[in-house]
């Protein structure tokens, strides 16, 4: 599978972006110190995202990563705007891009097109793609099953990425199992809430990991990031990936 392609690495962790600063140049310059650390302390990739930040922010970023560390795996999410994501991708060299949905959070109607588009985008590049099913914040609309919803996510994606009902929530080892028993030996990324001392129970069943709030001092997303915390939290996941 492609994603095991990307990623030479067991369980790999990938680490939020999340563009937090006052101005646009705090949030630059806090980006590239969040870099820093991530990569410095063990961190597979980074996900640079415009959770605080903007788009133009988004690029800069990417930009610097692209000149500056372009032997590193690094992704995006421009959050609800899939063809901007896999555009900077591609003009900046980004291995994946996450999508906070990839089915089951539209209409039939317009799930067709959207699916449509994916295919599109998918079949110009070898972008990665790391698409939600049920994922935080995000409607059910599509009046199918979660089996049938994940049936057409791994469609149209690499790896499943689930998550609780938040930034920094649980997600719960139930729903995981689900998802693992539903997809298979596809690939299954946990998007919220791993923590040092739950990293075990969550990577039994799934092959990697989004994390954020975790990183952060306050353990909240509005943090700042700690190079303790990232270091505590690749000790409890490095066993894991042997």
């Amino acid at each position: 599978m492609r994603f095991n392609e990307l990623f030479s690495m067991k369980k790999p962790v990938l680490a939020m972006i999340h563009l937090k600063g006052d101005t646009h140049e705090d949030k630059l310059e806090r980006a590239r110190n969040e870099i820093g650390i991530y990569y410095e302390n063990g961190v597979d990739a980074v996900i640079v995202e415009d959770y605080f930040g903007a788009k133009r922010e988004v690029e800069k970023v990417l930009e610097y990563l692209y000149k500056n560390l372009p032997d590193r795996i690094y992704g995006v999410n421009v959050l609800d705007n899939f063809h901007r994501s896999y555009e900077l991708a591609a003009l900046y060299g980004a291995r994946f891009l996450q999508v906070d949905s990839v089915a089951g959070h539209l209409p039939s109607a317009l799930d067709i097109p959207y699916g449509q588009m994916i295919d599109h985008y998918r079949s110009a590049t070898d972008v990665l793609v790391f698409g939600g099913v049920r994922f935080k914040y995000q409607p059910v609309l599509s009046g199918r099953s979660l089996e049938e919803d994940l049936t057409i996510g791994m469609r149209r994606c690499d790896a499943v990425v689930v998550t609780g009902e938040g930034t920094g929530m649980d997600t719960d080892n139930a729903k995981i199992a689900e998802f693992r028993r539903i997809i298979g030996d596809f690939p299954l990324i946990v998007g919220a809430g791993v923590t040092p001392e739950n990293a075990a129970v969550k990577l039994a069943k799934a092959d990697g990991v989004i994390a954020g709030s975790c990183f952060k001092d306050t353990g909240k997303d509005t943090g700042d990031v700690s190079a303790d915390k990232v270091r505590a939290f690749m000790a409890a996941v490095t066993p894991l990936r042997i």
